[in-house]
């Protein structure tokens, strides 16, 4: 059977162009296959403005498009028609194996958890990003997809970060963090040292409290946090990125000396564009769900969109998503038979 990715083809604030574009190229350069959800007609548009074929492609039409200023639960209660709510239904039929959306987050987390269905052992999804360090790269969770969080949650955070990082990157025992103010267990506020406890007893390799200057120190392969402190630890880690290509670009604009200086520094420069540019990751993944979905940043040009479907097409093709999900309720069931204490 021929692994498709279900792609919102209406999200993101370059759609459908983004998206169609990141698709052929998805096709072209790794050979996935990919069904464009919306209207059709403007799909079209773009293939035929790219001089793009259809090989890869499938075409399934959606009338209604949710807006990035919608509520959360639009595509549930209203637009049921929406490019968002059909992918996921694509998925929940079996007729895709993953979801990808550069839309409305809020709304792509609704339909995940709501249509395609969410882990019955996980209270809540997550969306983790992937952020590099002076090792590997650490993985936090969550970064947008719970502002208000209980300790519970973030026990739930820790586990399944745990699994995605031992079978998807294949690091063994990986260390588990607290994102908090200081590394003493006394340091944070009620939910971190609450939080704290609970994954002391929990059946994790959980390493203690990292502070903010830590996540690029790779002392940590998991970092767990609320979605609102998560989501402002990336936005400002993506700002920083881009502060730093404007002011070099600047500088070596400035004289022929700094033009002949990039080129010969532009391999290294390549190489922390690579690291650090979170277009080269595709998006962040919603774990706590029954299919592999992956949510985009809204504005994600065709190369991120094309990442995201790679990334999800080699997850898909090696059952990674099946594995978490096996995973995550085998420790989950063995919390809850008692083997480990479990403050809620």
């Amino acid at each position: 059977m021929v692994t498709t990715i279900a792609l919102d083809a209406m999200g993101g604030d370059f759609a459908p162009r983004s998206e169609v574009a990141g698709a052929v190229q998805a096709h072209r350069d790794f050979g996935v296959h990919t069904c464009l959800v919306g209207r059709e007609g403007a799909i079209r548009d773009v293939l035929k403005s790219l001089r793009a074929s259809e090989d890869g492609l499938t075409i399934h039409h959606a009338d209604e498009v949710v807006g990035m200023g919608d509520p959360p639960m639009t595509p549930i209660r209203k637009k049921r028609n929406s490019s968002l709510r059909i992918a996921a239904e694509l998925v929940k039929k079996g007729e895709a194996q993953a979801f990808v959306s550069a839309g409305n987050t809020g709304a792509t987390m609704a339909c995940a958890k709501l249509v395609i269905g969410g882990i019955d052992e996980v209270d809540r999804p997550a969306l983790a990003a992937w952020v590099p360090s002076a090792g590997k790269g650490s993985l936090i969770l969550d970064v947008g997809a719970n502002s208000d969080c209980k300790p519970l949650h973030l026990e739930h955070f820790a586990i399944m970060g745990s699994v995605y990082v031992s079978q998807v990157l294949g690091i063994e025992n990986p260390r588990v963090a607290l994102l908090s103010i200081g590394e003493e267990d006394s340091k944070g506020n009620d939910l971190t040292k609450e939080a704290y406890k609970a994954l002391q007893k929990c059946p994790l390799n959980f390493v203690g409290n990292v502070e903010g200057n830590g996540i690029f120190r790779d002392e940590a392969d998991v970092i767990v946090t609320d979605g609102f402190t998560g989501n402002v630890v990336l936005k400002t880690g993506e700002s920083v990125y881009e502060f730093i290509v404007t002011q070099l670009r600047t500088q070596f604009e400035a004289s022929l000396r700094a033009r002949l200086g990039y080129l010969l520094s532009k391999p290294v420069f390549e190489d922390l564009r690579t690291k650090l540019d979170y277009a080269e990751y595709g998006g962040a993944q919603l774990l706590g769900v029954k299919a592999l979905t992956i949510i985009c940043h809204g504005r994600s040009q065709p190369v991120a969109i094309r990442n995201a479907l790679r990334l999800a097409h080699r997850l898909c093709e090696a059952g990674f998503n099946q594995k978490i999900v096996e995973e995550v309720r085998t420790i989950m069931k063995d919390i809850h038979n008692g083997n480990h204490s479990v403050p809620h």
